[in-house]
C-alpha cells in the first residue's frame, strides 16, 4: 500500500478526517475528534500506528514481525505496523479494527449516526 492509498483508505470511513496536531509531517486520522491512525506518510519505511484490543495486539506482534508495540503510544493499546510487512488485506483489516474500536468508545448517538452500533 502506498502512502496515498493509506491516506485514501483512512479517509473512506464515515466522519473521518486528517489533521496535523504534531506538525505537517505527521498525518493523524480521526473520527469525530478521536484518533484511530497516525502516520508520517513520507517516512521510509512507511509505518502506521493503529489502536488495537490489548489481547489481539500481543497476538499480532507474535504473528507478524512488522507489528510492534506502538511507537510513542500506549503500548498496551497501540501497535506500529510497517506497511510493507503485511498484506494490503491485513492492513485494511487492522485499520478498520482501529476505527471500530474508537467508534465503540463514542456515545451511542454518535455510533448510530456513523452507522456503527
Amino acid at each position: 500500500m502506498t502512502p496515498q492509498q493509506l491516506r485514501a483508505f483512512c479517509l473512506e470511513f464515515n466522519a473521518s478526517a486528517e489533521e496535523f496536531p504534531f506538525g505537517p509531517e505527521t498525518s493523524v486520522f480521526k473520527v469525530l475528534g478521536k484518533m484511530f491512525a497516525l502516520s508520517a506518510l513520507d517516512a521510509r519505511p512507511l509505518t502506521v500506528n493503529l489502536k488495537c484490543d490489548p489481547d489481539e495486539a500481543v497476538q499480532l506482534r507474535e504473528k507478524y514481525d512488522a507489528v510492534v508495540p506502538g511507537w510513542h503510544m500506549n503500548k498496551r493499546h497501540w501497535n506500529t505496523v510497517t506497511v510493507s510487512g503485511v498484506s494490503d488485506r491485513v492492513l485494511r483489516e487492522l485499520i478498520e479494527d482501529s476505527y471500530d474500536l474508537v467508534v465503540a468508545g463514542l456515545p451511542k448517538a454518535d455510533r448510530l449516526r456513523l452507522d456503527r452500533p
